[in-house]
């Protein structure tokens, strides 16, 4: 072709476009100024001595240009439009199945909001897409070198400090443009969506329209209904098979047209702009210092960028823009799986389209005889095939001075494709095919009307040859109809005809060290795991001994990982328990993101878990309860005692400082279970815990007064607190603790609710303040009184509560029950039992087992007996049975005692009575104790002649 002068390459093109602005517009000057700037865009562009070529993100147009210009140009030197601290992973995508995304990771935050962390940026890469095959190219061709240039992942964040977290501008979560709508009739998002979590997503090439009114009248006109058809249909296909020059004008023109006519968001459009004069200033230095040939480098960015107007733009720009310092956030990086349904769900791109353009990828192959560039040793790629030997004839328009492509471009009438009936038949056979296996009562006479149905629509939208979205709408018209019998709706299943969610996977080779280790570490399980879906794992610790390991690594991973990634079946980890056999469902291929994610946080999943111990510990709003937690999980999961006890000692300082007694519960849970643990595996209590125990005695003896008059504090808290003092006074008092404290507390301790006097009362019971015929008198007082009758069943909640620190009045709290069933009149106990009921289930649920052992030791086992049953405190009790009586039971019991002077002696010792047998005449010590507690002597007696 021959040359053009540069200043008058475009001139014919600014003079139609000035004729077009005055007779369209009132005046020439708005129009004209947006049209003839579009095309000074284009033409400041082609005429840099750095080429720059423009692309649009996973464009199968992008890519087949992309591979068939660097097979024509073979840049030495290869400028990509992505994070510059992302280089160094980008060799380890030869180990990876595409999709996958890069990710730089920061867990620990220095410079930005605490909120914020952690901060995670991805950049997925498909096969379908420009950047992979510059990669492929620079990664597989001696003496090519790729340098990344745009901002680093700490700038990205440091860029978006005046926004929430995950509203960067033009390339963060929120993408360019507002998200395509969603479809009523779409299909719910499934669990690969979320491969990238929160993360916020950097992609080169975002090409939509930021001017909603633009993007409307473009759906209108082309007959489309969402952004990722409508550039199918205009851009894909007319650009699939174009020249060099072509493609690249047109992309700048797109680019340009988008910018210019994007609304004036100031903040936005100086990041963009930032962007650029970051991108330029990196090239210009690397030019600087490796004093390569501008003529042998090429510019890979989007279209959005390429029609840049700053004054850094080209090589020879100013070089007034400062780039400033990272923060001191600690940054790792790593490669996580990926899918053409997360990329869609981050970039707000329509369910499917990804997946559309892939097949569309394939085609173009297929179509222009193009060899794509792949790394050597890719996942699916042929061995024998060596990236870059191919060499391309140069095309029309790919060398010499570049012309004006636009003008023959914008004149020429959309290329009617003809029908492939091929094709469609078998899309129409095949989804017949698809939908009779989900359910679907399909027929042939249902692939015949999608057939026919396919080509009204593409002729009702000005398109000779079906597109798959018109397939897709005619799929759903003729089969669907109005319901879904299985699954998968319609929409669904032709997107997984047209080529499906395709999901990558990390290979072995770059994972980090974490997620190797763990592989290495379960690999005597004999199983896939770096394969999606489920796997069933089988331990049997007995037969075979080196499956303890693999069982301590998953129950760690079960910790660590969300829930799915590892789930025991069968099998429990307690303090002191160590299971034989385990069942685990396994998932570490689906979960494989968040394994990575573990890798950026530590060297093995034992330093993972303690730096999350530590962290959660020392955490500003730990709670005592919190720290026990943690204190627990490091005995379960890494033993020794250096972390637990450093743990203890903080639920030590955390304690102290308290002032409620919401998590009295769990504390009260926690530390018996760790006391236990700790008595029956060590010689001697850790030091931490005893101070614990003495602290929280006295703690919970100074908030005792107030949690029973306290409104906020519930019942279930002051019976956990007594729980605890209770239980732990023997040890409390040993290690030095004033029992007076606690007499002290309970002389103040003056509640008004019944739950919480009911509770007190109780309690005193315990301390000996109170006798439990008195408890059974005040009971009785109670229900006689008609004006506290409909009080009573909140006392029996607190009683139920009670059972907590006083479990020895479980016989009581079942006489009080059937009291209160025999003598409350139906209007009180009936609305009073759901609450009886959830409160069983709610806060009960420990206690209730309790409860009904007594009631069953209580009540009679057969239903005929239940007639001529009576209850044991109606056939006798103290407050009926005169003094007369018991004394005489008194003197019976001493008999008995006298009988037995071995059993005599060893009471006396347990008690504390000292003295020795006299003669015969005299009475022995067993006697003057058992009638100094008739009480006690006849209980003894009734106990001895039952056996």
């Amino acid at each position: 072709m021959s040359a053009v002068p540069e200043a008058a390459a475009f001139d014919a093109l600014r003079t139609q476009l000035s004729e077009a602005a005055a007779t369209l517009a009132d005046g020439p000057e708005a129009l004209e100024g947006i049209l003839l700037g579009i095309v000074d865009d284009v033409d400041r562009a082609v005429r840099e001595p750095l080429e720059i070529f423009p692309v649009c993100h996973h464009s199968p147009a992008s890519a087949v240009a992309m591979a068939r210009r660097l097979r024509e140009k073979r840049p030495k030197v290869v400028y990509l439009e992505l994070c510059e601290d992302m280089a160094p992973l980008l060799s380890e995508l030869r180990n990876c199945r595409l999709p996958v995304a890069v990710q730089a990771f920061a867990s620990e935050v220095e410079g930005f909001p605490a909120d914020w962390a952690p901060l995670s940026v991805v950049a997925p890469i498909t096969e379908a897409s420009a950047e992979y095959q510059a990669i492929a190219y620079a990664l597989d061709t001696p003496g090519v070198e790729l340098v990344l240039v745009d901002r680093s992942s700490d700038h990205v964040f440091q860029w978006q400090m005046e926004e929430p977290k995950g509203s960067d501008s033009a390339h963060a979560t929120d993408p360019t443009g507002p998200a395509e709508p969603a479809d009523p009739q779409a299909p719910p998002a499934e669990e690969d969506a979320g491969l990238h979590g929160d993360a916020v997503g950097v992609e080169i090439g975002d090409l939509r329209p930021r001017f909603a009114e633009l993007e409307e009248y473009l759906l209108r006109h082309g007959r489309v209904r969402h952004w990722s058809e409508w550039w199918h249909q205009y851009v894909e296909l007319p650009l699939g098979d174009s020249d060099h020059d072509t493609y690249r004008q047109v992309m700048l023109l797109i680019g340009s047209l988008f910018r210019r006519l994007a609304p004036g968001d100031a903040r936005r459009v100086r990041v963009d702009e930032d962007r650029e004069r970051y991108m330029w200033t990196r090239m210009r230095e690397h030019l600087a210092a490796s004093g390569t040939d501008v003529a042998d480098c090429l510019y890979i960015c989007g279209a959005f960028h390429a029609a840049s107007r700053v004054e850094e733009f080209g090589v020879d720009g100013a070089t007034a823009f400062e780039i400033g310092p990272p923060s001191a956030s600690v940054w790792q990086h790593g490669l996580i799986p990926s899918s053409h349904a997360a990329i869609e769900a981050q970039f707000g791109l329509t369910a499917g389209s990804v997946s559309i353009a892939a097949t569309q990828w394939t085609k173009n192959l297929r179509r222009t005889k193009v060899q794509p560039f792949r790394l050597v040793g890719q996942a699916g790629a042929k061995k024998t095939t060596k990236a870059g030997k191919a060499v391309v004839p140069a095309l029309p328009g790919a060398t010499g001075t570049p012309s004006d492509q636009l003008s023959g471009f914008l004149r020429r009438p959309p290329v009617l494709d003809r029908l492939d009936e091929a094709e469609l038949l078998g899309w129409s056979v095949e989804i017949v095919r698809a939908a009779r296996r989900n359910g679907y009562l399909a027929s042939t006479a249902d692939a015949i009307a999608v057939f026919e149905t396919s080509i009204l629509l593409a002729g009702m939208r000005d398109r000779a040859r079906p597109t798959p979205y018109d397939f897709q709408d005619a799929a759903i018209t003729c089969i669907e109809k109005d319901t879904v019998p299985g699954r998968r709706d319609v929409r669904r299943i032709v997107e997984i005809m047209m080529g499906g969610d395709r999901i990558g996977q990390v290979g072995y080779d770059a994972l980090p060290p974490l997620a190797r280790d763990v592989h290495d570490r379960l690999a005597p399980l004999g199983l896939k795991l770096e394969q999606r879906g489920v796997q069933r794992a089988l331990l049997d610790m007995a037969s075979g001994p080196e499956l303890e390991r693999c069982s301590d690594v998953l129950w760690m991973l079960r910790h660590l990982l969300p829930y799915g990634a590892a789930r025991a079946i069968m099998g429990e980890r307690a303090l002191g328990e160590r299971p034989i056999q385990e069942s685990w469902d396994l998932a570490l291929g689906t979960h494989q993101r968040a394994l990575i994610e573990l890798g950026y946080e530590g060297v093995s999943i034992e330093q993972v878990l303690e730096q999350r111990l530590r962290r959660r510990a020392y955490d500003p709003q730990a709670t005592t309860a919190d720290v026990l937690e943690a204190v627990e999980n490091a005995t379960l999961y890494l033993g020794g005692r250096r972390l637990a006890d450093e743990l203890g000692t903080r639920a030590l300082e955390v304690l102290a400082t308290e002032r409620s007694v919401d998590g009295a519960p769990e504390v009260l849970r926690r530390v018996r279970r760790l006391l236990a643990y700790y008595r029956t595996s060590e010689p001697v209590l850790p030091p931490w815990i005893e101070s614990f125990v003495k602290t929280g005695y006295a703690h919970y003896c100074t908030l005792l007064p107030t949690a029973f008059t306290d409104e906020d504090a519930k019942v279930r808290q002051v019976a956990a607190m007594l729980g605890f003092l209770f239980s732990m006074e023997s040890l409390a008092v040993s290690l030095g603790c004033d029992r007076t404290q606690l007499e002290l507390a309970f002389a103040q301790s003056h509640p008004r609710e019944p739950a919480k006097v009911a509770l007190l009362w109780a309690a005193q019971v315990q301390l000996g303040q109170l006798s439990r015929a008195d408890l059974r008198a005040r009971c009785d007082e109670l229900l006689g009184n008609p004006l506290v009758v409909p009080a009573y069943p909140r006392h029996l909640s607190g009683f139920l509560h009670a059972l907590e620190p006083v479990p020895q009045l479980a016989d009581f709290v079942v006489e009080a029950v059937s009291n209160a069933f025999a003598r409350l009149p139906d209007q009180v106990l009936l609305p009073w039992l759901p609450k009886l009921i959830s409160t069983l289930r709610s806060e009960g649920a420990d206690l209730a087992p309790l409860l009904i052992r007594e009631a069953g030791r209580i009540f009679p086992g057969r239903l005929d007996a239940l007639d001529a049953w009576t209850p044991p405190w109606q056939q006798g009790s103290d407050t009926a049975t005169p003094r007369s009586t018991r004394t005489a039971g008194a003197g019976a019991g001493a008999a008995l005692l006298a009988a037995h002077p071995a059993t005599c002696d060893a009471l006396a010792g347990l008690l504390g009575c000292e003295g020795s047998w006299q003669t015969a005449d005299a009475a022995p010590p067993g006697a003057l104790l058992a009638a100094r507690h008739p009480e006690t002597a006849a209980a003894l007696e009734v106990l001895l002649a039952g056996t």
